[in-house]
């Protein structure tokens, strides 16, 4: 699910060569049904647009209809990325998706070409795409720029007046999406999203498609699958959003999930209490990072940094502990210290929102709004998330205003489709047992609903995306796959057919040497993923 700040990478250049393809009302299964023929559509114009670290990468754009069942009618450009196969043995195209909703996609193409075994990498078009609303697809949204502006009001309202001006924040956002794209919020959904897949498939020529997701990403798989059983190669699911909580059940589990995860965070540092001197007690340190939190409601670090900016700070945290150094250490530098600038730059690293943003919040809640039905009294949003935060109070109210535009959408919702499946061939699904973002029992559920596919369990991981972050058990079965389209199978009656230990914890750093992270595969991973919720 869609981080909620933070930087996310660029691809170089701007695209160039655009196509268009009509899919024959999408080229859309009813479940049961049967796929009608596509239409031919002529190939994507490739043209050169290398970094540094991706010299083969190019990019191309592609004209999809706005409303998959009138494909004659007004369409939208999806930006595309590739790095192109080199083997003699060609597998076909292998699409990636970091998640979200609203996470660009154009970055991921070099970063799995180049994670990827080589020979593995070498079998396969790898594509990037931003999805529609997404980056340099276009429209690019942007309903409210700013909305994310430090310092916003504390989270958690104390009183009704405090709760009333949360509730008219989200009312704003929810009427500036609808005043600006009226015409376009209709179509800003996980199925478009999914039949834009299948016209990317089109395009390339392909037959079937080869397919890579992460967080969101799993679910717009699933959904895409369940439309295209026949056009499904293989596909692999990392990270996995629970189908049976699409949306507001989902978001509610995600606090009790990073309330925990959270926790583990503060006795990683009280077992490294040599290096940041906040106490060897769990509880004293988490004590301590709520004291911090409530001077901050008075006095925002650097003018910047209130309660809602330090929660979007940790929260990245909560998806990958490879930034806990860089987050003790600014605490620690806080607390022991009275020094707020490494807090400052912790937030600037990871919390504070930028153009994009403002782009990928825009997508976020008009593809979770749309979606599904969320609660439309906001009675229920406050019993639930009081009831929630007495327990998980974390993140749990910064997270009910993150979703909160969907009380007030200006579109109404979608029933979300039943995406249990029993004709695709096998799928991989690799899901971390302590994942905050996307909880375990979300990759055990889609495990169940898809018949033949295949679990295989990071135990004990935190991490939220867990292959070609650098544990190299979870790659081997990811390779192995994509080579071979084998997966494992554990015994009758297992829950997983395969486990890897999980990585170990990160190693302490004092907090002058906490200003940035090492490059690793896995906060290259999860730079690419967004840092947000």
């Amino acid at each position: 699910m869609t981080p909620r700040a933070g930087t996310l990478i660029a691809v170089g250049a701007l695209v160039a060569g655009t196509v268009t393809v009509l899919p024959a009302s999408a080229s859309a299964t009813t479940p049961g049904g049967t796929a009608p023929a596509p239409r031919p559509a002529a190939p994507l114009r490739w043209s050169g647009c290398a970094t540094a670290a991706y010299p083969r990468l190019q990019c191309a754009t592609l004209k999809v209809p706005l409303d998959h069942d009138r494909p004659t009618g007004r369409t939208i450009t999806l930006a595309l990325t590739r790095v192109a196969h080199t083997a003699t043995t060609y597998q076909g195209p292998l699409l990636v998706n970091p998640g979200g909703p609203g996470g660009s996609g154009r970055g991921m193409a070099g970063y799995v070409a180049a994670a990827l075994k080589p020979e593995v990498a070498a079998q396969y078009d790898v594509i990037g795409f931003d999805p529609r609303g997404v980056g340099r697809s276009e429209p690019a949204l942007d309903c409210r720029p700013g909305h994310f502006a430090p310092v916003r009001p504390d989270s958690v309202p104390r009183g009704a007046d405090e709760e009333r001006a949360g509730v008219e924040r989200a009312q704003a956002f929810a009427k500036a999406c609808g005043d600006k794209y009226a015409d376009v919020l209709p179509y800003i959904d996980t199925v478009s999203t999914a039949k834009d897949l299948d016209a990317i498939r089109a395009a390339l020529g392909a037959p079937k498609l080869n397919y890579l997701g992460y967080s969101y990403g799993t679910y717009l798989g699933a959904v895409y699958a369940r439309l295209f059983p026949e056009r499904v190669r293989r596909m692999a699911l990392d990270s996995v959003v629970n189908p049976h909580g699409v949306w507001y059940e989902d978001n509610l589990a995600q606090d009790y999930a990073f309330d925990t995860r959270h926790k583990d965070f503060t006795a990683w540092v009280a077992r490294n209490d040599a290096t940041y001197r906040l106490g060897t007690d769990p509880g004293e340190v988490d004590a301590a990072w709520y004291r911090m939190r409530e001077e901050l409601r008075t006095t925002p670090a650097g003018g910047r940094v209130g309660p809602g900016e330090l929660e979007d700070t940790f929260l990245p945290g909560g998806y990958y502990d490879g930034y806990w150094p860089r987050l003790a250490g600014a605490f620690a530098a806080y607390v022991n210290d009275a020094d707020p600038a490494p807090l400052v730059k912790a937030y600037e690293a990871l919390g504070a929102a930028d153009a994009a943003t403002d782009n990928g919040y825009s997508v976020y809640t008009s593809v979770q709004c749309r979606d599904a039905a969320w609660p439309r009294d906001w009675n229920v949003w406050r019993k639930d998330n009081w009831e929630a935060h007495t327990k998980a109070p974390f993140s749990t109210w910064n997270n009910a205003w993150y979703n909160a535009p969907c009380a007030f959408w200006p579109v109404a919702s979608l029933t979300p489709p039943d995406v249990t499946n029993d004709r695709l061939p096998p799928v991989l699904i690799l899901q971390a047992t302590e994942d905050a973002a996307t909880p375990y029992e979300g990759g055990v559920a889609l495990h169940r609903m898809l018949s033949g596919s295949s679990l295989v369990v990071d135990q004990g991981g935190g991490n939220h995306g867990v292959t070609l972050a650098g544990n190299a058990c979870l790659d081997t079965h990811l390779d192995t796959y994509l080579a071979t389209g084998t997966v494992p199978r554990g015994a009758a009656g297992s829950e997983a057919d395969a486990v890897c230990e999980t990585l170990p914890e990160p190693e302490p750093a004092k907090a002058d040497a906490a200003r940035g992270d090492a490059p690793t595969a896995g906060t290259a991973l999860h730079g690419l993923l967004g840092h947000e919720q």
